[in-house]
């Protein structure tokens, strides 16, 4: 690749990434109007590298663009709750594991319904991968939370989400691919992986093999209960999460809404 065109897609990851995540965590709170020209010299980018930037920020939901008044924060209940850089975002906020517990609830609904469209709908193919996935986790898994164990657990919600054969299902594979990869980043898994939650994923894959889809809905079920109950142990108290968000949260000055300069 070019140098100037890879230095190019560094500098854009590296704006978006700082805005985005500035946005997340309430350091660009919502009417916060910011100008395109000053973040191009903050960073030292091209207007139309920003002008890239802010597509990407516009269409998760996060910014709108004001004619002639540059660029305003939008809310986060005008934000996609489903792309997957804003989870990742909010995954590295301090409310993490409050925000993996709403995504497990999600997942609640979603992966128990697909393991069970699977047993009935889910081709040869489709089934080997659900084994082929379980036996690289069994494989790696005295070391659940390294990067091997983490791309094999993906493999498997992706693949029983697939087998449902529902488009609409089998498009969450993305999000719920970024949860697991957040649990990973932040070190919320074990090191050696939970030998019942090992068991029910193996479960869940030879349900679907055999056809029997109560049985596997209530093992993907009880895959994601017990993936919530594991993260919410980890759950600060209450003093420390006070503490945390005060440090964190933007002053609040009775001010109208600022402009970035």
């Amino acid at each position: 690749m070019d140098a100037s065109l890879s230095s190019s897609s560094a500098l854009h990851e590296q704006v978006l990434e700082s805005l985005g995540a500035d946005i997340v965590a309430g350091r660009l709170p919502p009417g916060t109007r910011v100008l395109t020209a000053d973040v191009a010299e903050r960073f030292g980018a091209s207007r139309a590298a920003l002008r890239e930037v802010v597509r990407v920020l516009e269409s998760m939901g996060l910014v709108e663009v004001r004619r002639r008044a540059g660029v305003e924060i939008l809310p986060p209940a005008r934000w996609n709750p489903y792309a997957t850089r804003l989870i990742r975002w909010r995954l590295a906020g301090a409310d993490r594991i409050g925000v993996l517990h709403q995504l497990s609830q999600l997942r609640s609904v979603v992966e128990p319904l697909a393991a069970r469209l699977a047993a009935s709908a889910a081709t040869s193919e489709q089934r080997a991968a659900l084994v082929g996935a379980v036996m690289g986790m069994v494989e790696h898994a005295r070391h659940a939370d390294e990067g091997t164990y983490l791309e094999h657990d993906i493999a498997f919600h992706a693949a029983v989400l697939d087998a449902s054969c529902n488009p609409f299902l089998a498009a969450l594979g993305e999000v719920i691919g970024e949860v697991l990869r957040g649990r990973t980043q932040h070190a919320l898994m074990p090191a050696e992986a939970n030998p019942v939650a090992l068991r029910l994923h193996q479960d869940v894959a030879s349900y679907i093999a055999e056809g029997r889809p109560e049985e596997a809905e209530r093992a993907m079920a009880a895959i994601v209960a017990e993936a919530d109950e594991a993260v919410q142990q980890l759950r600060p108290s209450s003093a420390s999460v006070e503490a945390t968000h005060a440090l964190n949260s933007p002053v609040n000055t009775g001010e109208a809404p600022r402009t970035l300069r």
